[in-house]
Formats: structure tokens, C-alpha cells, sequence
């Protein structure tokens, strides 16, 4: 389900599409439907899953370790050539679809990312790896 997913752009209304998957995949796992309604909180302990990255932040974690990847290529190789590409097209009318480098943005800052810290792999494996800190000092 994950496969290629670093260069894929995800719309926010395809988000919960995803996120519903994923819980429908865990509840046919546990052997249970929705019919029996059993909260998604209790079916994530059930299937042993609660606390763990839930699958939109793996996205991101992997859109973070391709970003990290194309910087550090050299500046001749197409992947770093494709992503400072600029089309020539007119704008379509309406506002802009999100576009995948104002996601890779969006995640950095919820991690607390620095936009240099791909420079260094080793660190940039640590930093990309971390849960949002936020949300996690929140809970507890």
C-alpha cells in the first residue's frame, strides 16, 4: 500500500480516504466489522498498533527521506533536476493544488525540522524518524 508513496501528492480529502483503509484493513485482521461497533482506539489496542506511527506518518517519513535523498544528489542527475523544475504552462483558474514540496514544508515544520539538516545523513536518518513531539507531549 506504501509502495512509491514518497512521490506521490496526496490531496487532504484522499487523507481520510487512507486513514479509513488503514482501520479497515485492522479491523478484517481482528476478524471484526463495523457492525459490531467497536471504537478505533480499542481496535488499535486490540491489534497491539496503539502508539505507533498510523500510516499517514509513514507517508511523511518517507517523503522526508526521499527529500533528503534528492538534496544530497548531485546537481546533473534528473530526480534533483526534475524537482527544481518549473513548467511553463499557464496557471489553471482557482487556487493551487498543493503542491508535493509545500507537504515535504508542512512536515518538516511539524517535526521541527531545520531546512538545512539534510545536508548531514546521519542526522537527517535520526531527525526524519521522529514522531511529532507535539502531539505526543500533549497526550501524556
Amino acid at each position: 500500500m506504501v509502495y512509491g508513496v514518497e512521490v506521490w501528492q496526496i490531496p487532504t480529502r484522499e487523507i481520510n480516504t487512507i486513514l479509513s483503509t488503514e482501520m479497515d484493513v485492522l479491523r478484517r485482521s481482528a476478524r471484526n466489522s463495523r457492525m459490531e461497533r467497536i471504537r478505533n482506539e480499542h481496535m488499535k489496542e486490540i491489534m497491539r498498533v496503539k502508539g505507533k506511527p498510523d500510516i499517514i506518518d509513514i507517508i511523511q517519513q518517507k517523503r522526508l527521506q526521499w527529500n533528503g535523498h534528492v538534496k544530497r544528489m548531485p546537481e546533473e542527475r534528473i530526480p534533483k533536476l526534475i524537482m527544481d523544475w518549473i513548467p511553463w504552462e499557464r496557471k489553471k483558474r482557482g487556487r493551487p493544488r498543493k503542491t508535493w514540496m509545500e507537504e515535504v514544508q508542512a512536515a518538516m515544520t511539524t517535526r521541527n525540522l531545520e531546512p538545512d539538516q539534510w545536508r548531514n545523513s546521519e542526522e537527517w536518518r535520526l531527525v526524519w524518524g521522529r514522531r511529532r513531539q507535539l502531539f505526543k507531549k500533549k497526550s501524556e
